[in-house]
């Protein structure tokens, strides 16, 4: 885990806040970190770090694959619920004992946090930092870093229809500020 470590505060700076139990004090499998940046000024980045010691299935391949999760947020957003649902995303994927692929859909299931109208997640690579932070060795293997990124109702349905591939070709024509709870979706 100490290389996990590493291999974040390398790009996000040290670790300002952790949690290992849920609201109820259970102890959960993995931990949420908050790191003191995120990808830019006034941006801050949430994690998961142990979900990396769980082997999870590719729905695609059948193959194993490790992955700790990444949100990238605005700074004046630290105190919602991240954390909590960080911790839902990575007890689900054990459970379900299934990998979060590039392009993978999260939702909808709502607003993410109150006064947005963004509503799922959408798994991709990290692109924000050098290629070589998308993956970090371990002495069990690879593990890579699967980055959440907020989409609105609208941009889901087009992932849903048009494909990831599109949905990404979009993300470079408009370059949205993807931390930002309350942007514009790249479309109608």
């Amino acid at each position: 885990m100490t290389s996990m470590i590493k291999h974040f505060e390398r790009q996000l700076g040290p670790i300002q806040d952790g949690w290992s139990g849920d609201p109820d004090s259970n102890e959960m499998p993995f931990q949420i970190v908050r790191f003191a940046q995120g990808s830019g000024d006034r941006t801050v980045a949430f994690a998961t770090l142990g979900l990396g010691r769980y082997p999870l299935i590719s729905a695609a391949t059948g193959r194993t694959i490790r992955h700790e999760l990444l949100l990238l947020v605005s700074e004046e957003l630290v105190n919602e619920p991240f954390p909590s649902l960080l911790q839902e995303i990575g007890e689900e994927a054990i459970r379900d004992d299934r990998a979060l692929l590039r392009g993978d859909l999260l939702g909808p299931r709502g607003p993410l946090i109150s006064e947005s109208h963004l509503e799922a997640l959408y798994v991709t690579m990290p692109v924000y930092f050098p290629d070589d932070f998308a993956t970090c060795d371990s002495p069990d293997g690879p593990i890579v870093i699967a980055w959440l990124v907020p989409v609105s109702l609208a941009e889901a349905r087009y992932i849903d229809s048009a494909g990831w591939e599109a949905f990404e070709d979009r993300l470079i024509e408009q370059d949205p500020n993807l931390m930002d709870f309350s942007r514009k979706s790249v479309v109608v």
